[in-house]
C-alpha cells in the first residue's frame, strides 16, 4: 500500500492505458483470426500504440488541442481503411470504430475512477469474445419485443411523471400517481418474468413453471399446472404437487417485495410471517422432490403472451380504484372487522390490486389491520387455488397440494386474527 501510494499516478494511468490496450488488443487478434477476416488495419502493437496516442496527446495539452488533432487523424486513416474495406463489398464500421474506442482508453484512464475504465474494457472484451451470443440474442429478440419494451417505458418514463400526485375523489384516498406506479410495479414483475419464460425456458418442467409462472401469477400459474396434471398418473403426484407450491411460494416473494415498494413499515411487519410459510412451502417442496420417483419429467411447452397490453394496465388501474372505494367504504361504515371480512372475499378474486390500493391510499385503519388483511387475501387466495388444482387436474397427482394450500389458508386466518387481537 506504501509502495502504490509512492507511485506517480500519471505513471500508473500510463501502465494501465498500455497494459488494457494490449489486453483488448490481444482479444481483437483472436477475434479476427476466429472470423477468418483477411482485412484488418493492424495487429495487438497497433492498439498499445493507438492507446498510447491518445493518452500522450490528451496528457500534454491542457486545451485538448492536441488530442482533438489525433483523433481526426486517426479518423483519416481508419476512413482510408473502411475504403478499401468497401471497395472489398466489406461494409462492417465495427473495426474502424473499435479503434476510435481504443484512442479514448488514455483519457478515460485519467478522468474516471478505475472500476469504470475496467468495466469499459470488460464490455470490449465481451463484444469481441461473445460475437454468436450476441447474435443469437439478437435473432431471438422479436420485432414485437422491442414494441413491448417501448410500451413499458412509455407507461413508466412517459405517463407516470404526468401524473398529479393529488387525491382522485373524497371517496377515493389514492392519488393519480400511486395508481399509475401500481400498475408499473406490477407488470414490471409480469413482464420480468414473461421475458425469463419466453427466452431462457422455452421448453419447461412443471417445477420451472411454477416458479417464473409464480412471479408472474400463482394463480394463471396453477390453473396451467392443473390443466398438465389432467389424465397423468398418480405417480406424478410429488412432482406436480411440489410445482404447485412453488408456484404460491414465489406469490409470497412477488408481494412481500412489492409491498415493500409502498410501504416499508407493513412489509417490515410482514417479514416474520411470510419468511416462515416461505421457507416451510421451500423445504415441504424440495422433500417432495428428494423422494425417489421414475415417473417420467413433464414439460410444460405453453406459451405466455406479454404482459404489458395497455387495456391490461387499464383494467388493472379500474380494479385498483374499484377496491379503493370499496375499502374506504367498508372501512368507514364497519371498521377493521368489516376490512378483514373484505380481505377474506378479495383473496377469491385478484388480490394485487386490493393489496396495493390498501397500502396507496389513506385509510382509518392501522397498519395491524392493514397486515392482518394483507395476510387473509393471501391466505383465501390459496384456497382458491386449490380448488381450481383439484377441479383441473380430476386425480390424486394434485392432492398433497390441495392439502397444503387449504394448510396456509387455515394458519393465515389463525395467524390474521390472533395477531390483530
Amino acid at each position: 500500500m506504501e509502495f502504490y501510494s509512492g507511485v506517480p499516478p500519471l505513471l500508473v494511468q500510463f501502465i494501465m492505458t498500455v497494459a488494457f490496450s494490449f489486453v483488448v488488443g490481444l482479444e481483437f487478434r483472436s477475434y479476427h483470426h476466429t472470423n477468418d477476416y483477411k482485412l484488418h488495419f493492424g495487429s495487438t502493437r497497433t492498439f498499445v500504440l493507438i492507446g498510447i496516442l491518445g493518452f500522450i496527446l490528451y496528457t500534454m495539452d491542457a486545451s485538448r488541442l492536441l488530442f482533438a488533432a489525433g483523433l481526426l487523424l486517426l479518423g483519416g486513416l481508419l476512413l482510408v481503411f473502411y475504403w478499401r474495406l468497401s471497395a472489398e463489398r466489406l461494409f462492417s464500421l465495427f473495426s474502424t470504430l473499435f479503434a476510435l474506442l481504443i484512442y479514448l482508453i488514455g483519457p478515460i484512464a485519467s478522468l474516471f475512477p478505475n472500476w469504470f475504465l475496467v468495466l469499459f474494457i470488460v464490455l470490449l472484451i465481451l463484444l469481441l469474445g461473445e460475437k454468436p451470443l450476441i447474435h443469437r440474442i439478437s435473432d431471438r429478440l422479436a420485432n414485437e419485443e422491442i414494441v413491448t419494451l417501448a410500451k413499458f417505458l412509455i407507461i413508466s418514463g412517459v405517463i407516470l411523471p404526468l401524473l398529479p400526485d393529488q387525491p382522485i375523489a373524497p371517496m377515493l384516498p389514492v392519488t393519480y400517481y400511486r395508481v399509475w406506479l401500481a400498475v408499473i410495479i406490477v407488470s414490471g414483475f409480469s413482464y420480468l418474468s414473461y421475458l425469463v419464460n419466453s427466452y431462457f425456458f422455452k421448453s419447461r418442467s412443471l417445477l420451472i413453471t411454477g416458479i417464473l409462472g409464480g412471479l408472474y401469477s400463482s394463480t394463471a400459474a396453477t390453473i396451467v399446472i392443473g390443466r398438465r396434471a389432467h389424465g397423468l398418473e398418480s405417480i406424478s403426484g410429488r412432482r406436480v404437487s411440489s410445482a404447485l407450491i412453488m408456484a404460491t411460494t414465489m406469490m409470497y416473494i412477488r408481494l412481500l417485495a412489492i409491498i415493500f415498494v409502498f410501504d416499508r413499515g407493513v412489509a417490515v411487519q410482514l417479514l416474520a410471517p411470510f419468511i416462515i410459510i416461505i421457507v416451510i412451502s421451500l423445504l415441504t417442496a424440495i422433500g417432495l422432490l428428494t423422494v425417489k420417483n421414475n415417473a417420467p419429467e413433464l414439460h410444460d411447452v405453453s406459451e405466455i403472451k406479454h404482459p404489458l397490453e395497455l387495456s391490461t394496465a387499464i383494467l388493472f388501474a379500474l380494479l385498483f380504484m374499484l377496491f379503493t372505494f370499496v375499502t374506504q367504504y367498508v372501512t368507514s361504515n364497519y371498521g377493521s372487522h368489516g376490512l378483514k371480512s373484505l380481505a377474506i372475499i378479495v383473496g377469491f378474486t385478484d388480490i394485487d390490486p386490493f393489496i396495493l390500493s390498501l397500502l396507496s391510499g389513506k385509510f382509518t385503519v392501522s397498519d395491524t389491520v392493514i397486515v392482518s388483511a394483507v395476510i387473509l387475501a393471501s391466505g383465501s387466495n390459496n384456497l382458491l387455488k386449490a380448488a381450481y388444482a383439484i377441479a383441473l387436474a380430476r386425480n390424486s397427482s394434485v392432492l398433497f397440494a390441495a392439502a397444503w394450500l387449504t394448510f396456509l389458508f387455515v394458519i393465515s386466518i389463525l395467524y390474521a386474527y390472533k395477531y390483530a387481537w
